[in-house]
């Protein structure tokens, strides 16, 4: 006992480094006590019983005292549970359990009632492991596979045939969890531009570094997509109150992790009238969010077709550069025009002040049939594809830009394609597309 606690007073070079199968192995250990209800299943006798702690305190000890060959030599992780309970076991038959942070402490004694999990413990080898495993951890982890998955567990009767079952449920989860997180993102902007947009005075000082705080304990990406949002928010409310109320906000956004070269510029805001300090908060905004999306696609093009320009293509359209916008709209409406998966744009007033009042109106239009449909989990009310914004965008230009009938009609293909596509519940995609090809139809026909 006592070497043991000189050993871990002595040793610095064998903490706990969070290989994963140190902690894969600690999840699998959790989850068989908990399953044969070796943990927190304590009768009315009064009696203590062992406790998720003693399992945790057993990884400590082993992660610092086991050196790294016996984690990655002859990798087998059911080799490397059964040696650990085989140790709990010892614990709990000795009544010893020496706490890894504080000297001279056992965390077991006599009013733990521990014989049944030791005698359990005792018993397991390697292959009363392996079977349970595959009956009570694979089996319910393929319950959630395909059912093309599924079906390979009927017959597990080999070990080729196992691991084949097994490789397909790995090669399925790595395939799906991309795309999960991706979909997460997507939840994160809806939640953070409706934080930022829900109350004309949400957004205060106190509010904005509590954000910041937080997202940047979450993800940096995330930081980045609040950031530019909350600039979209100043902007909209400048428009209606003006500056002077949003000194210290603008101020703390537009020096809090990042700096532009015209920053001082916006701080000087008595030199700036409203109009020109708006048209660069918005340039920032856009800035900013071009490099959120930049990230995206780079982090998860390989599950979804991201293109990065889109809100360089709205403030483009917003400042009048109509054949900028359309340039970069017919590249995006080429690049998704049939992708399996894309990105949305949630048409809440900080994004949408970058449009027209076309799409405002569209909008309005389905807040006035559902009120609470921004905040209520209606995702699919008050948001459109980046296809769709795109294929927008591009028939607004060329519109403006008295483009010819033939390329009018290649556009109206683009959206006939589109409509294909979008699935019936997306409202507002439907709605916008209808819209120019009306527009589309009524230039032709004149």
């Amino acid at each position: 006992m006592e070497t043991v606690i000189v050993a871990s007073r002595n040793c610095t070079d064998k903490q706990l480094d969070g290989m994963p199968l140190q902690q894969i192995a600690y999840h699998m250990l959790r989850y068989f006590m908990k399953t044969e209800r070796l943990t927190g299943c304590a009768n009315n006798s009064g009696a203590r019983t062992l406790r998720n702690y003693h399992i945790k305190t057993l990884m400590l000890w082993a992660c610092e005292l086991k050196p790294r060959s016996w984690w990655t030599e002859d990798l087998n992780l059911v080799r490397i549970c059964v040696e650990l309970m085989q140790t709990l076991s010892v614990w709990l038959t000795d009544t010893r359990c020496p706490h890894y942070f504080i000297y001279h402490c056992n965390l077991l004694d006599n009013s733990f009632n521990v014989r049944r999990a030791a005698s359990t413990l005792t018993a397991v080898d390697e292959e009363y492991l392996s079977t349970w495993f595959i009956n009570n951890y694979i089996g319910q982890c393929a319950q959630l596979c395909p059912i093309y998955i599924l079906r390979l567990f009927d017959d597990v009767s080999s070990s080729v045939k196992l691991q084949n079952a097994v490789a397909e449920i790995v090669r399925w989860r790595l395939s799906t969890s991309l795309y999960d997180l991706w979909h997460t993102f997507a939840c994160c902007e809806h939640m953070i531009i409706t934080a930022v947009s829900s109350q004309p005075e949400s957004l205060t000082v106190r509010s904005y570094v509590y954000w910041v705080n937080e997202l940047t304990k979450i993800d940096k990406r995330l930081f980045i997509y609040f950031s530019g949002a909350a600039l979209l928010h100043v902007a909209r409310r400048i428009r209606k109150i003006g500056s002077d109320e949003l000194t210290d906000i603008l101020s703390l956004i537009l020096n809090h992790g990042f700096k532009h070269s015209y920053s001082d510029s916006c701080l000087r805001t008595a030199e700036l009238n409203t109009s020109e300090l708006v048209e660069i908060l918005q340039k920032s905004a856009v800035e900013l969010l071009t490099t959120y999306r930049q990230f995206m696609a780079r982090d998860f093009g390989s599950v979804a077709t991201i293109v990065t320009t889109e809100f360089e293509a709205m403030y483009a359209y917003k400042r009048g550069d109509y054949q900028r916008c359309l340039q970069l709209s017919t590249q995006n409406v080429h690049t998704l025009l049939y992708a399996a998966y894309m990105s949305d744009v949630l048409t809440f007033p900080e994004l949408i002040q970058l449009l027209d009042d076309d799409i405002v109106s569209l909008t309005a239009l389905t807040l006035i049939i559902n009120p609470k449909c921004r905040f209520h989990g209606s995702y699919n009310i008050i948001c459109i594809s980046q296809l769709t914004l795109s294929l927008y965008l591009m028939t607004q230009c060329q519109l403006k830009l008295h483009h010819s009938v033939t390329s009018l009609a290649q556009t109206l293909h683009y959206i006939k394609v589109a409509q294909r596509r979008v699935p019936r519940k997306l409202t507002l995609e439907h709605l916008t597309l209808k819209l120019i090809a009306r527009k589309i139809y009524m230039t032709t026909l004149q």
